[in-house]
């Protein structure tokens, strides 16, 4: 997803309908897959030159739901008829070509960014996205490792995880679950509907109620620096409503945002990230990783400057240090309300780990 290639003219920002454009911009986003199946559980008969299947799948979207999908096609042009009466769907689960568990309650787009660190694939310097590498994945047909897995990987496992990160993120960002407890049934549906379903408008219609308005907030707001990018706070990001009042649902409002940092093959940190600072000041992508991990990034301008030691990535994109908290919780969160931000180490000051 190459979402930051251009820079317009502060123009392009005058409404608040640019948050919802990143927001859009984050949804369509998507991730190079290739799943092969294991060869050694193959049924007899299988057509073994066509057990390997390509999806660009949603960042979105999670692993359990992309089975029927695969289903079909290994129904298709694989299985003779045989097979397809043996295989048992619930059964399956995934691996990486190295051999990991891949967590299927991840979204696909963190799975892939998570793995692109390890995996020492780093930016391209012409678009500031990840590569489209195809992140290669082991489809296994019999004996999911249930002490590992701790539940069956299937949809409805899934969504129910789905909600507890929601849930979760509900918490953080306001001090309380009033938002999404108080969400009917068919509402909490149509969240899960609009993910599985891919379904921005959907998604967005529920969502809307739980999290920062279109409109982020704050007391005060900096002038806009003549060289405004999408790198930067846009103007729907200023502390006035559409009738002229203090949006009290708006990012820079909320008590905290929901954050993680992944490390390659390290610990997951989370840690309080208010959207302003003691002074009053934004607090930025900058500011939030000096203070978790200052040998990285380290705060004291004598220091290396932010990315020489590390990069972070937020959605398959490499993000700049002043990049706000709060705007990046509004418009660059997944789907769950979760900011994942996944580090990627630098090396001898040029060769990215």
């Amino acid at each position: 997803m190459s979402t930051y290639g251009a820079r317009p003219s502060p123009s392009a920002f005058s409404t608040p309908a640019s948050t919802t454009l990143f927001r859009r911009l984050t949804w369509e986003g998507t991730v190079p897959l290739e799943i092969r199946v294991d060869p050694k559980e193959l049924p007899a008969n299988s057509d073994r030159g066509l057990e390997c299947y390509y999806i660009q799948a949603p960042r979105v979207s999670y692993l359990p739901l992309l089975v029927p999908e695969i289903k079909k096609f290994l129904m298709d042009v694989v299985f003779d008829e045989a097979a397809a009466r043996v295989v048992k769907e619930e059964e399956w689960w995934f691996e990486s070509e190295e051999g990991n568990l891949l967590k299927w309650h991840w979204p696909l787009g963190l799975i892939y960014d998570s793995h692109t660190i390890a995996a020492s694939i780093r930016p391209t310097t012409s678009s500031s996205s990840l590569q489209s590498v195809p992140l290669r994945l082991v489809l296994h047909l019999v004996s999911p490792p249930t002490e590992k897995l701790l539940l069956s990987p299937s949809a409805e496992a899934c969504k129910q995880a789905f909600m507890g990160q929601m849930k979760e993120a509900d918490f953080i960002r306001w001090g309380n679950t009033k938002r999404m407890t108080g969400l009917r049934k068919a509402e909490q549906d149509g969240l899960w509907e609009g993910i599985k379903e891919h379904n921005f408008d959907e998604y967005w219609r529920v969502a809307s109620k739980v999290t920062p308005t279109t409109t982020p907030a704050r007391s005060q707001s900096p002038p806009l620096p003549s060289s405004t990018s999408l790198h930067t706070r846009p103007p729907s990001a200023d502390p006035q409503t559409g009738n002229g009042g203090p949006d009290r649902d708006g990012a820079y409002n909320v008590r905290n945002i929901p954050v993680r940092i992944y490390l390659p093959d390290g610990p997951v940190i989370q840690d309080v990230v208010p959207p302003l600072l003691d002074d009053g000041s934004p607090n930025s992508l900058h500011d939030f990783l000096s203070k978790n991990l200052s040998k990285l990034f380290p705060a004291s301008p004598s220091e290396p400057p932010f990315h020489e030691l590390a990069y972070p990535i937020i959605q398959g994109v490499e993000i700049p240090g002043d990049a706000e908290m709060a705007w990046l919780g509004a418009c660059m969160a997944g789907a769950d309300g979760w900011v994942n931000v996944c580090i990627g180490i630098i090396r001898d000051h040029g060769s990215r780990l």
